[in-house]
């Protein structure tokens, strides 16, 4: 879903309930993984991006899935595992159902993405 709101705590009121407390949790995640990152919306998504401009992740309630931006190229095939049923894309990871998403995964990913840009 693209949205219109202008800030992160907006978009998160628009989506649907069910998938609000993924999408909060996912926003605690990167705002914990890389808390120098500049919050925005971009492209009708919350955005992260570091001092310098360079996007770090995104995330969004899109049809049929929650989605992750700024991970899923070079994932280990132990990591991809671990992901679950998500399905892996170049730069995004989809997940379908938002109890699905195994937080503590994506969280240490998250952490070390950031520590890799030096975010």
């Amino acid at each position: 879903m693209q949205s219109k709101a202008a800030t992160v705590a907006a978009y998160l009121k628009e989506v649907p309930a069910e998938r609000r407390p993924a999408l909060k949790k996912l926003r605690a995640l990167i705002r914990a993984a890389a808390p120098r990152a500049v919050e925005s919306m971009q492209y009708g998504m919350p955005t992260y991006q570091d001092r310098g401009g360079e996007m770090l992740f995104a995330f969004a309630s899109q049809k049929g899935y929650v989605a992750l931006y700024g991970c899923g190229s070079g994932l280990s095939a132990g990591l991809k595992k671990a992901l679950g049923k998500a399905d892996c894309g170049k730069g995004c990871i989809r997940f379908r159902k938002p109890e699905e998403i195994p937080f503590e995964v994506v969280g240490k990913l998250v952490k070390d993405i950031a520590a890799k840009k030096g975010a």
